[in-house]
């Protein structure tokens, strides 16, 4: 066989090899394929894959779900102040008697003072003093409208004082929903208070810790984490602010294995925060006889901001979720630590890419199969060939083979 007849023939095998890679029964895509981060499809989903690094498992886990996050404010809620509805009493006092509000026979009255009866702050934010008029009542401190109240009464009284307080509180509220066993709206706590003891409050939780979420909304901004979180990253267990709305609800978490693992299928977290490495490991870890280490591949949708923190080209992705593709290569030693420390999301996918010398295996069998199905009409001719020579006593003719076509050699005597 000459040069050029080999060059044809390892280009016909190349060719049938690529070709049956690509008919050949898989889990999932190529390491290859995934890498080159091209759809197969002309509208195909656009994505990005990330190698796994200590840099970039620090940016996400900057970026993880955490209420600290939303509300980095660490400062004690301001003083309370009044709002509309909210219910005050004044009292007034007076040096002497004989004065404005104390009459000249109040020597034989215990104090000098007197009570008004109490009122709500009206719709305008005013409550009402007698002789001192309207005081504005709403987003005030009780010693601001005490204030207020003396010195609309300085030049009629004598040496007036006031003291204002709180009877009612229908405006500093916290609202506290969801899966605890009390949910209710109660007034907030003029000392403050933080996240936990709002949840106590409200009866606690009523499920396990570990599927748990707290959602915190105030002022149009949400801050979300797994109960846990609250207890063992005590920076999320944020003061809680007037007006506040907490919603505590239960969401199992749960990811999904695909490709060379040792069990495919969905699992559930049981736990308030799992690590890759721990992931791997409840699906059974890695087939020896199928998987690439080096090709174990997380797929993830991130906010556009982790994105661009990751150095991310975002042209190519218009919505707010941005496709990632995460790969960790355990070939590497270190890889294993990397995966202890990187942290699964609700939802994740995990999959192990199949080893290319498995894939290269797959695609010869599928060329033998093909071409001992080709071959095995011409097998069965030539027996049928030799039977039938055999039959008429006549001696059968020996066929060969070339890579052009058969040739008659010769008979057997």
């Amino acid at each position: 066989m000459g040069v050029g007849q080999l060059r044809l023939l390892g280009v016909l095998i190349a060719g049938a090899y690529l070709g049956a890679c690509s008919l050949v029964p898989t889990s999932g895509p190529a390491s290859y394929d995934i890498r080159s981060e091209k759809p197969h499809e002309p509208d195909g989903l656009a994505y990005a894959v990330i190698r796994i690094t200590p840099q970039v498992e620090g940016i996400v886990a900057q970026l993880s779900p955490r209420i600290s996050g939303t509300f980095p404010d660490r400062r004690v809620p301001k003083e309370l102040r009044f709002g509309i509805g909210d219910v005050v009493a004044v009292s007034i006092f007076e040096a002497a008697a004989g004065g404005l509000f104390i009459p000249a026979e109040a020597s034989v009255r215990p104090g000098n003072f007197v009570s008004l009866p109490n009122q709500a702050v009206d719709s305008n934010g005013y409550i009402s003093v007698p002789y001192a008029g309207p005081i504005l009542a709403k987003g005030r401190t009780p010693p601001e409208v005490q204030t207020s109240i003396v010195e609309a009464l300085k030049n009629r009284a004598i040496d007036p004082q006031a003291v204002v307080t709180l009877v009612e509180q229908r405006t500093s509220l916290l609202s506290v929903l969801g899966d605890v066993n009390n949910p209710s709206r109660f007034p907030a706590s003029p000392a403050g208070e933080r996240l936990l003891d709002a949840l106590t409050r409200a009866g606690g939780p009523k499920s396990p810790g570990f599927d748990t979420w707290v959602m915190v909304e105030r002022d149009g901004k949400r801050g979300l984490a797994p109960f846990g979180a609250l207890v063992y990253e005590p920076s999320n267990n944020v003061w809680v602010h007037p007006n506040d709305t907490v919603y505590v609800y239960r969401e199992p978490q749960t990811f999904t294995a695909f490709g060379a693992s040792g069990t495919q299928g969905q699992f559930n977290f049981e736990a308030w925060r799992l690590s890759l490495a721990e992931a791997m490991a409840r699906a059974g870890g890695l087939n020896d006889d199928r998987a690439d280490p080096a090709a174990v591949f997380l797929y993830r949708g991130e906010t556009r901001e982790l994105a661009a923190r990751l150095g991310l080209n975002l042209d190519r992705f218009p919505g707010p979720i941005v496709p990632i593709v995460y790969n960790l290569n355990l070939r590497d030693p270190a890889g294993y630590f990397l995966a202890t420390k990187f942290q699964m999301r609700n939802k994740d996918v995990i999959f192990s890419s199949n080893n290319p010398t498995v894939e290269a295996a797959k695609a010869m069998q599928l060329f033998r199969l093909v071409v001992a199905t080709v071959n095995d009409p011409i097998t069965a001719a030539i027996n049928v060939y030799a039977l039938k020579a055999a039959i008429n006593g006549t001696p059968p003719t020996i066929i060969t083979t070339t890579t052009t076509a058969p040739v008659v050699t010769g008979t057997v005597r």
